[in-house]
């Protein structure tokens, strides 16, 4: 299933939103650690996407069935830009800077690709790991920021 993102900074909550929504008949509470997790991963990505390209952007999200318990979640938010995700570093009064910090320290796998009509970038959650991420790790910041 797939969102289009217009290059407004109005368009993460929308993206939110129709994440939550989806979510429903995946099998995956809403309350639940992993749900919360995916929710901040769709914020952090569509808001780089939107932010820092400037360009429209299609979230992807694939959930698993209901039936199951031991699936992985991928998102994936993919833009015309070509420039690649330049981690920076935030200290700690920084409003912003942490986007993909997060996204390493929550996710349990992510990366980037180019194509022909810009990039991706995608992460993964294992739903049988969403439980001992629960808690926020320790990171220092980085977001990407197209150059």
């Amino acid at each position: 299933m797939q969102l289009e993102i217009r290059p407004d900074p109005a368009e993460v909550g929308r993206a939110r939103r129709w994440t939550r929504s989806r979510l429903a008949g995946s099998g995956i509470a809403a309350d639940e650690p992993l749900a919360e997790t995916l929710i901040l991963l769709v914020s952090e990505l569509v808001t780089n996407a939107v932010v820092h390209t400037g360009c429209p952007a299609v979230l992807r999200l694939s959930l698993p069935g209901a039936a199951a318990g031991e699936a992985t979640v991928r998102l994936e938010v993919a833009d015309r830009s070509d420039r690649a995700p330049v981690p920076r570093c935030a200290d700690g009064d920084a409003t912003g800077g942490r986007g993909l910090a997060l996204v390493d320290g929550l996710a349990d796998r992510w990366g980037w690709s180019t194509d022909e009509a810009g990039k991706r970038i995608w992460c993964e959650l294992d739903r049988c790991a969403a439980a001992r991420k629960a808690a926020a790790p320790a990171w220092s910041g980085f977001e990407y920021e197209a150059v």
